[in-house]
């Protein structure tokens, strides 16, 4: 199994809980409240706000996961060469991957970026921030259920 769903698999439910869903259910109230915001374009309704405050939230709890990732599964595996093959790399990079997505919502919502856009423009650029999440957030999850070895070099 990847360390992907090795992480997610031990420690029930916490780290599934922790890891797995609590940034889906970022992704997807993210998603939902975009959706209402496109159809409604109500820039300062309810749906704003719960999208303002998952993104702030989401940005900080990833970067979290991450730094708390990198130190403690991501550095260790590389200094000890214990990545089990590239379908192990590629669904750990692309989980961590979700931090860039995840803090740019969170320095888009605080003001620190997009400034110089008006709401609909802020808008436009935490939709895609929330389809990138959604794509590495799926290409980890698919190969984190892959044979780790699927990939590997194996001598003939």
């Amino acid at each position: 199994m990847t360390h992907y769903m090795e992480l997610l698999a031990t420690a029930q439910p916490w780290h599934l809980l922790i890891f797995m869903a609590v940034p889906v259910i970022c992704a997807e109230t993210l998603a939902i409240t975009e959706l209402m915001i496109l159809f409604t374009r109500n820039l300062t309704g309810k749906a704003r706000t719960v999208s303002k405050v998952t993104g702030i939230f989401a940005g900080l709890y990833f970067l979290g996961v991450f730094i708390y990732l990198l130190f403690n599964a991501v550095i260790p595996l590389t200094l000890t060469g214990e990545w089990r093959g590239p379908a192990d790399v590629i669904a750990v990079g692309f989980y961590l991957a979700g931090v860039i997505p995840y803090f740019g919502m969170f320095l888009l919502e605080v003001g620190a970026i997009g400034r110089k856009k008006d709401e609909i423009g802020k808008l436009k650029l935490h939709a895609i921030l929330v389809g990138i999440f959604l794509v590495v957030a799926h290409v980890a999850m698919i190969f984190g259920m892959l044979d780790p070895g699927l990939f590997a070099m194996k001598a003939m």
